[in-house]
């Protein structure tokens, strides 16, 4: 036995310890009835041995056809395994469906004669894939990366609206600043004309007066 089929026959002892367990004899066929969901994937584990365990690494021929019929008794999968497998079915119609097991043992087989015990556990609750759930989940991912695109046009926008009023804010403010220069500069020009003109009629009063001209 390779290193992959020891990882997982080890696989299947850690998760069948707790799991059913019923004998087999030679070519018997036996079955089990679990209730199934539509559209419902289900994964079955087994382990088939002989009680006695020397046998089981002297048993390469050894194994199970695994058989699965839906509430019609219409066959879902037939498969022939080795002695440890996994299979895999997805329920179609919602009812009881039956698992049966039979042997490869013969009445010719180093196993005539005695019990074969199958370890078996059967796990439910993951839903078999949707195509249009699929797609709809990839419409709804495109949708909301769209909508993301777009509030990051809308942010980029906003702050692009804020960065103008700060800008129109400091333009305002420089154009209010310079037109109380502006206006402060032309009162300083006028008060110096006035007193200019007023320097300039004294002085003509006065040269007028030291003339005698008046």
């Amino acid at each position: 036995m390779g290193l992959r089929g020891t990882a997982f026959l080890l696989q299947c002892y850690l998760m069948l310890a707790a799991a059913m367990y019923f004998d087999l004899g030679e070519q018997e066929e036996k079955c089990i009835i679990e209730e199934i969901p539509e559209d419902m994937l289900v994964n079955g584990y087994f382990l088939l041995e002989p009680w006695d365990l020397k046998a089981f690494s002297h048993s390469p021929h050894l194994g199970v056809t695994v058989t699965v019929r839906d509430p019609n008794h219409e066959v879902l999968m037939s498969k022939r395994y080795g002695k440890f497998a996994k299979f895999t079915f997805t329920a179609h119609t919602s009812g009881q469906h039956f698992l049966c097991f039979q042997t490869n043992s013969t009445r010719f087989s180093v196993f005539a004669g005695q019990k074969l015990k199958l370890h078996l556990d059967v796990q439910m609750g993951e839903h078999a894939i949707d195509p249009n759930k699929d797609k709809a989940k990839e419409n709804l991912e495109t949708l909301e990366n769209s909508l993301s695109h777009l509030i990051d046009q809308m942010m980029y926008i906003t702050r692009q609206q804020e960065y103008q009023r700060e800008k129109e804010e400091v333009f305002r403010q420089i154009s209010e600043d310079t037109n109380s220069k502006v206006l402060w500069w032309a009162v300083v020009q006028t008060s110096v004309l006035l007193s200019v003109g007023f320097w300039q009629i004294k002085r003509l009063k006065d040269f007028f007066i030291a003339k005698k001209l008046v």
